[in-house]
């Protein structure tokens, strides 16, 4: 088919172009052309999206079988495409994000949950859930045809622009004492950029669906014992408590990527009924498959420039003294 990917060049959006590419479609992209790496086979165009005469100039009068849209800024950008592309391509996907739903997240909710505010017209991004919800309802106030919005939660796999995989595979593989946050058997949901592209590509699919595998897909320790044996550490893995974190005043998810505490407002991050994406086709690869692979590709190229509006970064030095130092003194 013919694939426009609106992005392409970091993270979800180039899983989109390498799988599209992959099964033979005719892939264009269309980006500023200013970052990220552009995906050799695809036909890449240029455009400030928040400008409409440039992305119309862009488009020109081509016609899709397909859109996948990455958009994560002002919502207005989302407008102006759906508004453009309507009746030019029979079927749209907008990638958005769970973080639309109102904090804190209900552990086990469906797509039905109460969503925070959103305009389809705004040109602020700063407020990334906001933002979010504000692409979902351009793309259903503008786009004639069928739409699938997929709410991804925690999205890994390579050429992750956020570098939540990537700081625990740098900082393992450097060595020494790491702490790092248990219990061990704790859970996770998430989901490999690529089988979100696999996914839309494959099937198609129609409506609004949490895009992350089940919960317990992995768990804390078997992702970080992973991480370890992939790149060869001899680092010792210091498993930390969810009390001492919070003694040491450490950030979940933010300081320390990926992980939340079993109790508390965050449980719900890794908490969520997907059962309307698997059964629209949805398949999560083994962990071990996306360790290596982002393992690999971080080697190959290193880590991108991280995103502004997605809170803090990972753990520094002295939050990981800080940690350590706790644990140390409760033991």
């Amino acid at each position: 088919m013919r694939l426009l990917v609106l992005g392409g060049t970091h993270h979800v959006g180039r899983a989109f172009v390498e799988a599209g590419i992959a099964r033979g479609d005719e892939v264009t992209t269309l980006t500023r052309g200013l970052t990220g790496h552009p995906v050799a086979g695809a036909e890449a165009r240029h455009a400030d999206r928040l400008q409409p005469d440039a992305m119309r100039a862009a488009l020109g009068d081509d016609e899709w079988d397909a859109v996948v849209d990455t958009w994560s800024a002002a919502p207005v950008a989302v407008q102006t495409s759906a508004r453009l592309l309507s009746g030019r391509a029979p079927h749209y996907t907008y990638i958005s994000s769970r973080s639309v739903y109102t904090w804190p997240l209900e552990p086990g909710a469906d797509e039905s949950a109460p969503v925070v505010d959103g305009d389809a017209s705004s040109t602020d991004g700063a407020d990334y859930a906001a933002a979010k919800r504000g692409g979902e309802l351009a793309v259903q106030a503008e786009f004639e045809g069928d739409i699938a919005i997929a709410r991804a939660g925690l999205i890994l796999g390579p050429y992750e622009i956020v570098g939540r995989m990537p700081f625990w595979l740098n900082r393992i593989a450097a060595g020494g004492r790491v702490p790092v946050p248990g219990p061990h058997e704790r859970p996770l949901q998430y989901v490999d950029c690529r089988d979100i592209a696999d996914w839309a590509l494959g099937s198609r699919p129609v409506g609004i669906f949490n895009t992350v595998s089940p919960t317990g897909h992995t768990t804390m320790g078997r992702l970080l014992d992973e991480v370890k044996a992939v790149t060869g550490s001899d680092a010792d893995l210091v498993w930390v408590t969810p009390e001492t974190v919070a003694a040491a005043e450490v950030s979940p998810w933010t300081e320390l990527p990926i992980w939340v505490p079993p109790t508390g407002e965050y449980v719900g991050l890794h908490d969520c009924d997907v059962s309307a994406a698997l059964a629209a086709g949805l398949s999560p690869r083994p962990m071990a498959e996306t360790v290596a692979d982002t393992w690999a590709w971080l080697q190959r190229e290193g880590l991108p420039e991280r995103p502004t509006n997605r809170g803090g970064g990972p753990m520094d030095a002295d939050a990981e003294a800080r940690l350590l130092a706790a644990h140390d003194a409760r033991t």
